[in-house]
């Protein structure tokens, strides 16, 4: 899936690497939504949950900017303002609504909570992952950040830091790992995995600062920031498991569990480095 990912946004068109991510949003929306289960009353708020507000977070992303005429004059207006707020407001009101519309009453917070929770999860912040090809980059000092696959070569960093952080924090956890940070939620991840993995992240981020608009030093502290936020992302998601008292959210591929077992990391991820991003360089 990571590989088809990459190659979507070396080759394929802006939009058709923001219609992959929609996809994959909306299967592992599926697979949480499979994970906590609903009452009869949720099913309507579920459909627009899957088949408006996903899409149309998407579409959003996609589009990046609308022409807005004002005193006669024409100009491009960005999108951003919308896509950032569709969920976590409209979709946020709509949802608990739409179920009190149902008249089913029982545990209502707990049901629209679960929604909520996989929406924002799933679909808002895996939605910041292909935004980024749409920034206008700059670099530090201000001057342009030009050339071919610029936006792609900021998703491609982004992608590789986030996985490989996954794999050394797993490899420095076999290796050196023996205080456990949380032993209920994860009886694997240890604080000398999560200290080397991050710090090894920081060191390859550095090495490919040629794919970026940040110099060595700032590659290497973007990367050690999506390490981070990938721990936390899959902490957390870990949480959700245990608390169902599952193993995996599916069984898309053997050994591997579903999909979002796959991008727990991308979705907490994404969000921050795309804002801390957006804040320094364009």
């Amino acid at each position: 899936m990571m590989c088809c990912l990459l190659a979507a946004a070396f080759w394929f068109s802006h939009a058709a690497t923001v219609l992959l991510f929609g996809l994959i949003s909306f299967w592992a929306l599926r697979e949480f939504i499979t994970l906590t289960p609903t009452r009869q009353g949720d099913h309507r708020s579920l459909f627009w949950v899957f088949f408006l507000f996903t899409p149309l977070q998407y579409v959003l992303v996609a589009i990046d900017k609308i022409p807005v005429t004002r005193g006669g004059v024409t100009t491009d207006e960005p999108l951003y303002g919308l896509y950032s707020v569709l969920i976590p407001v409209y979709a946020f009101l709509f949802i608990p609504a739409r179920v009190a519309i149902a008249g089913d009453y029982k545990r209502f917070l707990e049901r629209v909570a679960k929604i909520q929770t996989g929406l924002v999860i799933c679909v808002y912040c895996l939605s910041y992952a292909p935004a980024l090809l749409y920034l206008p980059l700059v670099r530090s000092d201000g001057t342009p950040y030009t050339g071919q696959n610029t936006s792609a070569g900021l998703l491609f960093f982004f992608v590789v830091m986030v996985q490989l952080s996954d794999v050394l924090q797993y490899a420095w956890d076999r290796l050196f790992g023996q205080h456990l940070i949380a032993p209920l939620i994860n009886g694997s991840r240890t604080w000398e995995g999560f200290l080397g993995g991050a710090g090894s992240t920081a060191l390859i981020g550095m090495a490919l600062s040629w794919a970026t608009p940040f110099n060595a030093w700032q590659a290497g502290g973007m990367a050690l920031l999506i390490s981070i936020m990938a721990f936390c992302g899959s902490a957390t998601m870990s949480a959700i498991k245990r608390d169902r008292g599952v193993k995996d959210y599916g069984t898309l591929v053997q050994g591997h569990g579903g999909v979002l077992d796959r991008i727990d990391s991308v979705c907490f991820a994404a969000p921050v480095f795309y804002h801390v991003t957006k804040f320094y360089f364009t």
